[in-house]
């Protein structure tokens, strides 16, 4: 991270082109769910909260609502670039955000627009943030390794960073 870049700012960096990303929270038998989901956000603001539009017909409003603990990772193995975030989940009824957020590519899932009922707006307020963010190209990865393997000392792979938000 540079010395003018924030937090949020390199954790946006790194997610942004990532738009798919895997949501996971507590099932109602207690068990950890993951479903792919859609970042709606063009920006990450201060408040750090990522959207996403999801169904009413399915259990995760209902789901965050009794357990806002939710963890949302990305992945984008052609960078090497992974992150995992923590935070408390809900469902927001604000309307003007839904229309701010809503675009075309959201309409295949509920054609209603809108004023879809199904349509469902979920808020992720980030707590906490972990990225790994490698640099090396795959041969000097596998050269690093190697000498880890020989040394005895784990390798140093790119740039590794936790972010506490809020």
């Amino acid at each position: 991270m540079s010395k003018t870049e924030t937090p949020h700012d390199k954790l946006w960096q790194l997610i942004k082109d990532m738009k798919f990303g895997m949501f996971t929270h507590r099932h109602a038998d207690g068990q950890l769910h993951a479903h792919p989901l859609t970042t709606q956000n063009r920006s990450l603001d201060e408040k750090g909260i990522l959207y996403f539009f999801v169904s009413r017909a399915t259990e995760l409003g209902q789901r965050v609502q009794a357990d806002g603990n939710v963890c949302m990772t990305y992945g984008d193995p052609s960078k090497d670039t992974w992150v995992s975030i923590s935070g408390t989940a809900s469902v927001s009824e604000d309307r003007a955000l839904k229309e701010r957020l809503y675009n075309p590519l959201v309409k295949a899932w509920f054609p209603g627009g809108l004023e879809d009922p199904n349509l469902e707006l979920l808020e992720v307020k980030i707590d906490h943030a972990e990225y790994w963010d490698i640099k090396e190209s795959k041969m000097t990865q596998l050269l690093k390794m190697a000498t880890a393997a020989v040394t005895g000392t784990p390798p140093k792979l790119g740039d590794h960073q936790e972010i506490r938000m809020g």
